[in-house]
């Protein structure tokens, strides 16, 4: 087996058969098979899943994708695992491009191929979810150049493939407990280990996962708390993690927070008065709230 696609999924059943589908209309496909790990769901993923025996099926109590990662790469037999959500829907040629990134780098496993993941082209697409999946608050592609080697922080497990043996020696740090952080960390261990992330626009897969700027907000904040945890791992990353903000700047207080908001809410219905300049600093607002509590629980 030379690929092994591993899935963790949680609650999202009917998105979940789309993936698995659009992984049956693979064309021209190198050898493969498809792991998918239940994250404690609540629905009826155990029981739809546990009846095929096209997939191989495993759950665990929920415990984030990482620890479901993990799972995945001790059951995958392949020599590449290829990384997406139960969210991200591949297009007919998402394995093929995958296989050719790794032909064309002579299989080296310390190679890492990042596909493109963008939204649907059959659903409405705001403003503001073209600057997240762009400019680098959920993913940035347009800050990378197709076939270029990108930074440790384009790491994305909605869409990667990397060498087996090596997650299996260097597994996902479960310590973070949601979905944030835990893949750019993991790169960043690789990357001093000499791995190299090669990006191919044409391995595409598509998100199903609408935003909005309160939902978007809230997984900001999140996002801050989880970048605590990242560093206290690796402290030398705190300019990066953007801690010395905490420092330099006065946090916006409930009033400018509100007139932020306000504007941010206005770009994205209109899109002739959306500002990317408002849509970061709110966000941005958002995340470091996250950071400053994740820090002060650590002290407390």
């Amino acid at each position: 087996m030379k690929y092994s696609v591993v899935i963790p999924t949680h609650n999202r059943l009917a998105m979940l058969l789309r993936v698995l589908e659009a992984l049956e209309r693979q064309e021209n496909a190198p050898q493969y098979e498809i792991i998918v790990i239940d994250d404690g769901s609540t629905d009826d993923t155990d029981d739809v899943l546990a009846r095929r025996d096209d997939i191989i099926f495993r759950s665990q109590p929920n415990s984030g994708p990482g620890c479901a990662r993990n799972l995945g790469v001790t059951l995958a037999t392949g020599r590449f695992v290829v990384f997406i959500g139960d969210d991200t829907v591949p297009e007919p040629r998402f394995l093929a491009e995958h296989a050719r990134m790794h032909s064309e780098s002579g299989d080296d496993a310390l190679i890492a191929c990042l596909g493109y993941t963008g939204w649907p082209s059959d659903e409405r697409v705001t403003a503001f979810m073209d600057y997240i999946n762009d400019y680098g608050l959920q993913f940035g592609y347009r800050l990378i150049e197709d076939g270029g080697i990108v930074p440790f922080n384009f790491f994305y497990t909605s869409n990667i493939s990397i060498d087996r043996q090596l997650l299996a020696d260097n597994p996902f740090d479960t310590t973070f407990p949601s979905a944030a952080w835990e893949d750019i960390e993991l790169a960043y261990r690789l990357e001093r280990r000499g791995l190299k992330i090669r990006y191919n626009a044409k391995a595409i897969t598509r998100h199903y996962h609408r935003m909005n700027i309160d939902s978007f907000a809230r997984r900001q904040y999140t996002v801050g708390k989880s970048g605590a945890i990242f560093y206290r791992m690796h402290p030398e990353l705190g300019h990066f993690l953007g801690v010395h903000e905490l420092d330099s700047r006065r946090l916006a207080d409930e009033r400018q927070l509100a007139r932020l908001r306000r504007r941010a809410r206005l770009g994205e219905r209109f899109r002739f008065l959306a500002s990317n300049d408002v849509f970061e600093r709110l966000m941005r607002e958002h995340y470091l709230r996250g950071l400053k509590d994740g820090l002060s629980v650590h002290h407390a």
